[in-house]
């Protein structure tokens, strides 16, 4: 637990160096078989997301992190890197709110870990 939540805090700074916006992270463990922790946040534009999806999957293989998924980097509307225990979605603005997400995974989280207010 103490290496996924060092690892966490590693992937939150690439984020901020990446000027990811309105970062969430939900603790999703007692209710989800498949991830531990969830990171929301967004990009201003496509282009925006796309840097930030690459910085991450880069970065985490300099680190030896491995990416199990990565899902939409070509359009940048949503992107899902999935780190094993941590799930990354990095979505534009609008379909955030289109998609409800942080909703969703607030009623499922166990507490947040941190919340950045929009």
């Amino acid at each position: 637990m103490l290496a996924e939540y060092i690892s966490l805090e590693v992937i939150i700074g690439w984020l901020k160096e990446k000027k990811a916006e309105n970062i969430r992270i939900y603790d999703v463990q007692e209710k989800c078989d498949y991830t531990d922790i969830v990171v929301v946040c967004e990009g201003s534009a496509d282009v925006h997301n796309k840097a930030i999806a690459n910085y991450i999957v880069e970065m985490a293989k300099k680190n030896n992190l491995r990416i199990l998924s990565k899902e939409g980097i070509d359009y940048g509307h949503w992107v899902l890197l999935d780190i094993g225990d941590l799930i990354v979605h990095i979505f534009l603005p609008e379909t955030r709110d289109y998609y409800n997400i942080d909703e969703l995974l607030a009623k499922i989280a166990k507490r947040p870990v941190q919340e950045n207010e929009r």
